[in-house]
């Protein structure tokens, strides 16, 4: 026995797929503008910009070997002290250049695990992973939660 299945459903179950993958990315595309605006401020050394980014209660983290080979771990509970440090004139910018992003999305919730390398001016400073996690806002912006990151001065390749 043959079903009819009227046109608009068969329509509306093959374009559901696409448009949950085009709603992803665009929420992918959306949470990543967030992190580079936040390099494009540090460049630019506008701590506006770079505040902007953050939620008020945001928390940074970093956690490298020392000469020693122990784990020096680093937790600043606020980010005002990053935001001043960006805001001060230097005589290079930061310029904190990141490849082979990582991207997961869940609801309000966005982590974004990224290869970075910083340089001040020209000159390689060092490398590592940035791992941050944003939140979506009542009002549907993403905001910075958290920065997690790692250090080293070997083993960088774009």
């Amino acid at each position: 026995m043959r079903r009819f299945v009227p046109p608009f459903l068969l329509a509306a179950a093959l374009l559901a797929p696409a448009s949950a993958r085009a709603q992803a990315s665009n929420a992918s595309s959306d949470v990543m503008a967030v992190v580079q605006r936040l390099f494009d401020g540090m460049r630019a050394g506008d701590s506006a910009v770079v505040r902007s980014v953050f939620h008020p209660q945001t928390r940074m983290m970093t956690a490298a070997n020392g000469p020693d080979g122990k784990l020096r771990l680093r937790v600043d509970p606020a980010i005002d002290g990053f935001v001043k440090a960006i805001g001060t004139p230097r005589p290079a910018p930061l310029d904190e250049r990141i490849w082979n992003p990582k991207i997961e999305i869940d609801g309000p919730l966005a982590s974004v695990w990224v290869d970075y390398a910083l340089y001040v001016g020209d000159k390689f400073s060092h490398c590592g992973i940035d791992h941050f996690l944003l939140v979506r806002g009542d009002d549907g912006a993403w905001k910075i939660v958290s920065i997690a990151d790692t250090r080293r001065t070997e083993g960088c390749k774009p």
